[in-house]
């Protein structure tokens, strides 16, 4: 099973994001200390590191440097969204690719899968290849879908919308806890982002026999893929 080693001090997006790449088969470790992050990466058979910058005691900027000190295992940065210049600066120390936050797993987990190709470090076994309910194919490696054995278009954020709905396909999941496995962030108010790309992710499945749509929402509780 490929090893992952998540070093983050932010303890609600380290447990949201361990628990989301756990269940698509990687072994995940955490630390939101960056001195026990660089002893872990040199010390064990880890095959991707998570790399947040901003981080108390030793930033990911010096993580990063030390670790390149002794090793060239693949790294993956966590940046704040804009903040060139510590992106800029990881990239030059050896990172091999950046995610900025607030990001989704999804998106993540992609990322990592193809730092893994490109590294020449491939998956072991254990990672979930498809999300499969009813008629409906997701592929999480490569962020595409069938629908009805054909290509279904969507966008980056759609994909990982109707992933988190077609891994709990015919249950309720609230908005919140939607948004939080999409988007690693709470829902705020007047927030209508989930509305409007699930009703566009409604209009591309099409209507069901019945004439109901497959994505059905409860007012003010949140939204079910229906089964089928």
């Amino acid at each position: 099973m490929t090893k992952l080693l998540l070093i983050d001090d932010d303890a609600e997006l380290t447990n949201l994001l361990g628990e989301y790449l756990t269940e698509e088969g990687f072994a995940v470790e955490t630390t939101a200390d960056g001195r026990v992050g660089v002893a872990e990466a040199m010390s064990s058979s880890t095959d991707l590191i998570v790399l947040d910058i901003m981080m108390p005691r030793m930033n990911g900027i010096e993580v990063l440097r030390k670790i390149r000190q002794v090793s060239d295992v693949p790294v993956l940065m966590l940046t704040a969204r804009g903040d060139d210049i510590d992106r800029i600066a990881g990239l030059n120390l050896g990172a091999d690719d950046y995610v900025s936050k607030p990001c989704s797993p999804g998106e993540l987990a992609a990322r990592i899968r193809a730092i893994l190709r490109r590294s020449g470090r491939t998956e072991r076994d254990g990672t979930v290849n498809e999300i499969r309910t009813g008629e409906l194919v997701l592929y999480p490696s490569n962020r595409r879908a069938m629908w009805r054995a054909a290509p279904l278009e969507l966008t980056g954020t759609e994909f990982s919308l109707l992933e988190v709905l077609a891994r709990s396909s015919g249950q309720l999941v609230s908005k919140q806890e939607i948004s939080l496995r999409a988007f690693a962030k709470p829902l705020t108010a007047f927030d209508r982002r989930i509305d409007v790309h699930i009703s566009s992710i409604r209009q591309k499945l099409g209507a069901r026999p019945d004439g109901q749509p497959w994505i059905q929402a409860v007012r003010g509780r949140g939204y079910q893929l229906l089964e089928g």
